[in-house]
Order: C-alpha cells, then structure tokens, then sequence
C-alpha cells in the first residue's frame, strides 16, 4: 500500500496589491502564453485571473486595483449626454435670470424718471 500525503493552504486568502495584478495581467497580455500557464506561475487561481483581466480591459489599472465593477461605456456616454443638457438648461435659466435683473433695473429706473417728472410737475402748478 502506497502512503497518501494531504497539502492543504492553511485556509488563509492571499492579499494581491494593485501592483502584482497590474504585473500578472500584463503577463497575459504580452507574454504569448495561456492565462493557465501565467497563473501556474504565479499562484492565481485562473478564474481570478481571468476576472483581473476582464475587470482591467473593462476599466484599467483603477478597477484592478479596487476589484470594483465597472461602469460601461455606454453608461457612461449616457451619464455625460445627461450633464450636457442639464448644463444646457442651466445656462437656458441663467440667461433668463440676467434679462429679467435687467428688465426689472430699467423699470426701476423709468419709475424713478416718472417720479420725479411728476414731483416737478406738481411743484410748478
């Protein structure tokens, strides 16, 4: 009978700073080899790998690094059409707030004019 040895990892999970994953991924990049291979090499889990991976080519280096989701393009594309037309109404609401201060300074002023024509007016008779 042939003895049976057991390996086990200890139960703890490895901590990856945002510099190895950057360093791993790009190996999977430029390298040529399989994703296996490179996380063989490594120690990674594949699949872990593979998101790294799809996370980075999704989002970059900052979605790596905070093992975040990432927002998509046409999300994004979406989020800045929405800014350009509240900036557009903004400025819309701005430009209105500007005439109507001019609008109500020139009816002051004519009020004043009137005023006072009608103070000289009484005053003479």
């Amino acid at each position: 009978m042939s003895e049976i040895e057991i390996i086990t990892d200890g139960g703890r999970r490895r901590r990856w700073s945002a510099a190895e994953k950057v360093r791993i991924v790009e190996e999977t990049l430029y390298a040529g080899e399989s994703i296996s291979a490179v996380a063989r090499r490594n120690g990674v889990a594949p699949n872990l790998l593979y998101r790294w991976r799809r996370l980075m080519l999704d989002g970059g280096s900052v979605a790596v690094a905070g093992d975040d989701d990432v927002t998509s393009n046409r999300t994004v594309r979406q989020m800045e059409e929405r800014i350009r037309e509240l900036e557009r109404q903004l400025g819309r609401k701005t430009l209105e707030a500007e005439i109507l201060r001019e609008a109500l300074e020139k009816a002051q002023s004519k009020k004043r004019t009137l005023h006072a024509l009608s103070s000289l007016k009484d005053g003479s008779r």
